[in-house]
C-alpha cells in the first residue's frame, strides 16, 4: 500500500522536520527555518505546506489536496503544545502569522498576514494577557488591514485613508500616537470596509481565517505580478510556492520590541559590517513597508546592548553555517530576540564580488566557488554608467543610495506610463512615493527609480538592486503628485517629461540630463575575480572592435584578441564616405580603383593603429559586407546635397540610389557578392591589411590578421574571395620582404554554409558564426522586423526568450553543431568562434563551451560577462555546491 504524500512539515523547540536543503520542497524561507531551528536559534514554532501542496491545490481547481487540512490541524495541535496557547482560546489565543516562501525569492509575490487568528473574542484575551489595550487593538487593526488586503482582495487605500484620517484628527503624524481608543474605533470602521467592499463578514472562526490565508498564498503563485516577475527572471512555473504558518512575536508591545532586517555584510558595497535597520514598537511589515523611517542596525547596540550582542553572534554563526551574506529578519518582543527569516542576501555586482573575493580568503570557500557566486548578468551594474565628475550638475534633492549606477531620463510617474514610453524607445525615470510589487514592469521599463519613501530594505531598494537598475529611495526632500504628474522639492516643480538624472551610488537628484561614463578598468576583487575566471574556463573570450578605441578598451578589459573588426564602420566618416560613394558611381573597374585608391591609405592607418594595439593578438577583419545602397543618400534632400558635393547631376545620383534599391536587402547584393561582383573592393581591403601588417612587422611588431569573407553560402564563393587575398598577401610579404602570419575563413550565417561546411572547412582557415544573420535566415525572422510580433510570442510562450538576444539551442544551435562536426571533419584543427551579439550573453556562451568553440567575441564592455560566463560552464561541472538558501 502507498504511503500517502506528507504536505505539512513541522518546526519548534529546537528539532525541524525539514533541512535546508529542501528549499524546493518547502521553499527558500520555509528551509532555512526549519535549519535555523536545527541550529538551536531563537525562532517561534510553526509549520510549512510545501510547494507540493501549491501545485496541487492549482491541479485540482483551487482546492485543497484530501489530506493536507488533516495535517494542517495536526500541526496546529503541536503548535499549541509547543506554545502552551490553543487556537481561538478567548483567554489566551495562539495567533500566527501566514507567509508565502517560493524556492527562490520572489519580492512582493503575496504580502504577509500577521496575527490571525485575533477575533472579538480572541482580542479581550490578547488584552487581559497583555494588559496593553493598545498593542492589542493595533493588532486586531493591522490583521483586518491585511486580511483585507491580501486574502479578499480589498485596495489597500481603503484602510490606509482611514488611518490617515484618524491621524489628522487627532494631530499626530506616527500610527504609534494613536491611543487604544483610536484603533478600537478603527477596528469597527476596517469592518465596514470589508462588509461593504468584500460583501461579507470578517471571519471570526481563526480556522477560517487559516484556511482562506493558506489559499490566498496558494492563488498568489498565479497572481498578475508573480507571473511577470516570473518572466522577466525565467521562473518556471510548475515551482510552485510554499506557506509558512509560524508563531507570533510581537514587536509593537512598546519600546522594548521592536522589529528589523539586516545583512550580515552591506548588501551595497560588500563590507564586512552589518548592515540594516529597524523600528521599535513596530511589526515587520513596518520596516520594509517604508512607511515609517527606521533606525540604523548599529543604534540597536545603545538600545539594546544584551539583544545587540546576541544578534550579532547568531548573524556570525548564520555566516559561517550558510558560507554566504544573510538577510535577516527578526523581531524582539519585550526585550527577547527572535528570528524569522534568513536568507542567502540579494546584492550588487559590486558587492557580490568583494564578498565572493572576501570570503575566498577568509577560506569560507575557494576560488571556484566564490566564481560561481557571481552571477554573469550582475557585471552589467558594473558597467553601466556613472556621472562623468567634470559635468556640471544642478542638484536638487538627496536620498538614499539604495543601488549603484548613474541613470537618466524623463520623468515619469506611474508604472504604465514607464512602459508606454519604453516602447517609443525613450528613457525614463520611474518617480514613485514608494514603489510596490505592481510597479514591477515599470521598474524592468525605466533606466533607474526614485522614491520619496522608503529605507535601503525597502521594496524598491531591493528589486533595483537585484536588477541592477539606479536607485534613490527615501528622498524626502520631494514631495510627489502622481495624479497630476509631477514632484515638488524647495521651489521648484519636475513635471511629467522633465530630464532629470538620478545618481544611485551617492543618493543625488539632478535637473536635467548630465555626462555619463563608462568604467575603463578591471581594478580591485574585479580584476581579482576575473583573473580567476580565467584560470578556470576552457573558452576563448575576443571583441567585437572597429577602431583603435574599441581595442584599446579591448586590451583593459582583457579581451585576447578582435574576433569582429567591421571594415564598413571605417567607411562612414568624412572623406572616406564621399570616396566610397565615387567607387559606387563609377563607370568600369579602372575608375572604381581610382576611388578605391583614396581609401586604401585610410583603412591602411586604421588596420595598422589597431595590429599595433592588439600586438601579437589575432584581429578577425571582415571584408565589406553592407549592400551598396547604405553608403548613399535616401531622401531628395540629402542627394541634392551630395550630388553638389560630388560635382554630378542630381539624376545622376537619383539614378544610382533607384538602381541599387532592393526588395530584400538582407539577402541581396552584399558580402561576398559584392567581393565577386566588384573584386577590386576585395583586392583594396586586403592590400590595406597586408601593408600595414608588414609596415608593423618591420618594426618589430607582431600583427597577426585573419581575414574573413562574410555571407559565404557556397564553396566557390569563399574559393574566388580567398584566391584574391592570397594573390595579395603573396605581392605586398614579398614588396616589403617580410612574412606576416594569417587566415583565411568565413563568417558562417546561412543554413547552406553549415549544411555544406565540410566543403568549405577543406580550404578555410577558421569558422566564425555570425549569429545574427544565422538567426535570421534559420528562423525567417527580419531582426528589424520582429519587434512587432516578437513581445506576443515570448509572453504565449511560443519562444522562451528573443533569440536575437539568446542563442536558440534547438534550432540554432543544431545547425552550429552540424557546421563544428563537418567542419572539423575536414580539417581537425579548424579554429571557430561566434561574433555575433550573443557572445557576451551568459546563456549563449554556455552553449558555445558545451558545442566546443574555441572562442567567442562581444563588445569590448562584455568581455567580463563573457569570461565569467565562460567560467561557470566550466565549473558548474565540476562543482557540486550544497545549496543550503535562496539563490
Amino acid at each position: 500500500m502507498a504511503t500517502a504524500k506528507k504536505y505539512v512539515y513541522f518546526f519548534g523547540k529546537g528539532r525541524a522536520e525539514g533541512r535546508a536543503e529542501q528549499k524546493n520542497l518547502l521553499g527558500g524561507k520555509g528551509a532555512n527555518l526549519h535549519e535555523m531551528t536545527t541550529l538551536k536559534i531563537p525562532v517561534p514554532p510553526g509549520f510549512t505546506i510545501s510547494t507540493e501542496a501549491c501545485i496541487e491545490y492549482v491541479k485540482r481547481g483551487r482546492r485543497f489536496p484530501p489530506q493536507l487540512w488533516a495535517e494542517i490541524e495536526a500541526d496546529i495541535t503541536k503548535l499549541e503544545r509547543a506554545m502552551g496557547k490553543r487556537f481561538g482560546d478567548p483567554k489566551d489565543p495562539l495567533l500566527v502569522s501566514v507567509r508565502s516562501g517560493a524556492r527562490i525569492s520572489m519580492p512582493g509575490m503575496m504580502d504577509t498576514v500577521l496575527n490571525l487568528g485575533l477575533n472579538d473574542k480572541t482580542i479581550q484575551g490578547l488584552v487581559q494577557r497583555s494588559q496593553n489595550p493598545r498593542f492589542a487593538y493595533d493588532s486586531y487593526r493591522r490583521l483586518l488591514q491585511m486580511f483585507g488586503d491580501v486574502v479578499l482582495g480589498i485596495k489597500k487605500i481603503a484602510f490606509e485613508g482611514l488611518l490617515s484620517e484618524k491621524k489628522r484628527q487627532k494631530g499626530v503624524t506616527a500610527d504609534t500616537a494613536l491611543s487604544a481608543e483610536d484603533l478600537m474605533d478603527l477596528v469597527e470602521q476596517f469592518k465596514g470596509v470589508i462588509r461593504r467592499e468584500a460583501g461579507r463578514e470578517f471571519p471570526q472562526d481563526p480556522k477560517e481565517q487559516l484556511r482562506m490565508a493558506i489559499a490566498a498564498v496558494f492563488e498568489s503563485w498565479n497572481n498578475k505580478r508573480a507571473i511577470e516577475y516570473r518572466r522577466i527572471y525565467k521562473v518556471p512555473d510548475n515551482w510552485g510556492t510554499a506557506v509558512n504558518i509560524q508563531s507570533m512575536v510581537f514587536g509593537n508591545l512598546g519600546d522594548n520590541s521592536g522589529t528589523g532586517v539586516a545583512f550580515t555584510r552591506d548588501p551595497s558595497t560588500g563590507e564586512k559590517r552589518l548592515y540594516g535597520e529597524f523600528l521599535l514598537n513596530a511589526q515587520g511589515e513596518d520596516v520594509v513597508a517604508g512607511i515609517r523611517t527606521p533606525r540604523p542596525i548599529v543604534a540597536m547596540k545603545k538600545a539594546w546592548p544584551q539583544v545587540y550582542r546576541e544578534f550579532e553572534q547568531i548573524c556570525r554563526s548564520l555566516e559561517h553555517h550558510y558560507r554566504d551574506m544573510m538577510d535577516i529578519e527578526f523581531t524582539i518582543e519585550d526585550g527577547k530576540l527572535y528570528m524569522l527569516q534568513c536568507r542567502i542576501g540579494k546584492r550588487t555586482a559590486h558587492a557580490a564580488i568583494k564578498i565572493a573575493v572576501d570570503m575566498a580568503k577568509e577560506r569560507l570557500i575557494d576560488q571556484k566557488i566564490a566564481v560561481l557566486r557571481v552571477e554573469p548578468w550582475q557585471l552589467e551594474q558594473l558597467l553601466h554608467p556613472t556621472i562623468d565628475p567634470k559635468a556640471k550638475v544642478q542638484k536638487i534633492a538627496k536620498g538614499l543610495s539604495a543601488s549603484p549606477g548613474a541613470a537618466v531620463g524623463k520623468a515619469v510617474f506611474t508604472a504604465e506610463e514607464a512602459v508606454e514610453a519604453a516602447e517609443r524607445h525613450e528613457k525614463v525615470i520611474l518617480v514613485r512615493p514608494e514603489t510596490s510589487p505592481e510597479d514591477i514592469a515599470g521598474m524592468v521599463a525605466a533606466q533607474g527609480i526614485l522614491t520619496a519613501r522608503g529605507g535601503l530594505t525597502s521594496h524598491a531598494a531591493v528589486v533595483a538592486r537585484g536588477m541592477g537598475k539606479a536607485c534613490v529611495v527615501g528622498c524626502s526632500d520631494i514631495l510627489v503628485n502622481e495624479e497630476e504628474g509631477y514632484f515638488e522639492v524647495a521651489n521648484l516643480t519636475v513635471r511629467r517629461g522633465d530630464l532629470i538624472t538620478i545618481d544611485g551610488s551617492t543618493g543625488n537628484v539632478i535637473l536635467g540630463e548630465v555626462a555619463l561614463r563608462q568604467p575603463e578598468k578591471l581594478t580591485g576583487e574585479f580584476g581579482t575575480l576575473i583573473s580567476w575566471a580565467d584560470r578556470f574556463r576552457k573558452i576563448g573570450v575576443r571583441t567585437n572592435a572597429d577602431t583603435p578605441r574599441d581595442a584599446q578598451v579591448t586590451r583593459q578589459f582583457g579581451g585576447e584578441g578582435i574576433g569582429l573588426c567591421r571594415t564598413e564602420h571605417m567607411f562612414f566618416e568624412g572623406d572616406r564616405v564621399v570616396a566610397v560613394r565615387e567607387m559606387i558611381l563609377a563607370k568600369d573597374a579602372d575608375e572604381r580603383r581610382n576611388a578605391l585608391a583614396k581609401l586604401l591609405p585610410m583603412q591602411k592607418q586604421d588596420f595598422k593603429a589597431i595590429f599595433e594595439l592588439m600586438d601579437g593578438l589575432p584581429v578577425i577583419i571582415r571584408t565589406l559586407d553592407p549592400p551598396l545602397h547604405e553608403f548613399l543618400p535616401r531622401k531628395d534632400e540629402e542627394i541634392r546635397k551630395v550630388a553638389e558635393g560630388m560635382g554630378v547631376s542630381e539624376k545622376t545620383l537619383k539614378d544610382k540610389v533607384n538602381s541599387l534599391q532592393e526588395f530584400n536587402p538582407m539577402l541581396g547584393h552584399r558580402g561576398c557578392r559584392l567581393g565577386i561582383s566588384y573584386p577590386e573592393i576585395t583586392e583594396m581591403q586586403a592590400r590595406a591589411i597586408f601593408e600595414a601588417a608588414c609596415e608593423l612587422k618591420k618594426k618589430g611588431k607582431r600583427p597577426f590578421p585573419e581575414i574573413m569573407i562574410p555571407l559565404v553560402g557556397h564553396v566557390k564563393e569563399f574559393q574566388i574571395q580567398r584566391d584574391i587575398v592570397k594573390r595579395v598577401a603573396t605581392e605586398v610579404m614579398k614588396a616589403y620582404g617580410v612574412k606576416v602570419r594569417y587566415l583565411i575563413g568565413t563568417m558562417i550565417e546561412l543554413p547552406r554554409a553549415c549544411i555544406v561546411a565540410d566543403q568549405i572547412g577543406a580550404i578555410a582557415d577558421f569558422f566564425s558564426f555570425g549569429t545574427n544573420d544565422l538567426t535570421q535566415t534559420a528562423f525567417g525572422f527580419s531582426r528589424d522586423d520582429s519587434g512587432r510580433f516578437l513581445p506576443q510570442y515570448l509572453d504565449e510562450g511560443i519562444l522562451q526568450a528573443d533569440p536575437f538576444a539568446v542563442l536558440d539551442e534547438e534550432g540554432v544551435g543544431e545547425l552550429m553543431r552540424i557546421a563544428i562536426e563537418k567542419g572539423r571533419k575536414a580539417k581537425p584543427k579548424l579554429e571557430i568562434g561566434l561574433c555575433g551579439e550573443h557572445g557576451g550573453e551568459p546563456m549563449s556562451v554556455d552553449l558555445c563551451h558545451r558545442l566546443g568553440l574555441d572562442y567567442v567575441s562581444c563588445s569590448p564592455y562584455r568581455v567580463p560577462i563573457a569570461k565569467l560566463a565562460a567560467a561557470h560552464a566550466v565549473l558548474k561541472k565540476q562543482v557540486k555546491i550544497k545549496e543550503m538558501g535562496e539563490k
